[in-house]
C-alpha cells in the first residue's frame, strides 16, 4: 500500500481525513482522529488507554475535539490538552497524567 492511501481514510468528508490534515500542533480543537494522525507510532492511543478515555465511545468522532471528549469524561480539559502536548517533549510525567485522569464534579 503507497503512503498517501495508508494515511487517507477513505470515504469521509471530515477534518483529518486527508493525507495533509495532520495537525502541526495539539490545540483545544484538535480531533482525537488529529492527535492519533499526528502520533502514527501508538503514543497517542496509549496515552488514550493510559488516561482511561473510551474514545471509541465518545471521543472517536472525526468532528470532536479532544477537548469535549474530556468534558464528556468529567476532566479538566487544560490538563488533558498539556498531557497530549507533552508527547511532543518525551512526556507526559507522571503528574501531568495524573492530572488528567482526575474526575472534577461538574456543576
Amino acid at each position: 500500500m503507497d503512503d498517501v492511501r495508508a494515511r487517507t481514510v477513505g470515504g469521509l468528508s471530515a477534518v483529518g481525513t486527508r493525507p495533509d490534515d495532520v495537525p502541526s500542533r495539539i490545540s483545544g480543537s484538535t480531533t482525537i482522529v488529529g492527535i492519533l494522525r499526528l502520533y502514527p507510532d501508538g503514543e497517542a492511543a496509549r496515552l488514550l488507554a493510559r488516561l482511561g478515555l473510551p474514545c471509541a465511545h465518545c471521543g472517536g468522532a472525526f468532528n470532536e475535539p479532544l477537548t469535549l471528549a474530556a468534558h464528556r469524561q468529567q476532566r479538566d480539559a487544560r490538563a488533558v490538552l498539556e498531557a497530549f502536548r507533552a508527547l511532543a517533549h518525551g512526556g507526559p510525567s507522571d503528574g501531568q497524567v495524573a492530572a488528567a485522569t482526575e474526575r472534577r464534579v461538574l456543576p
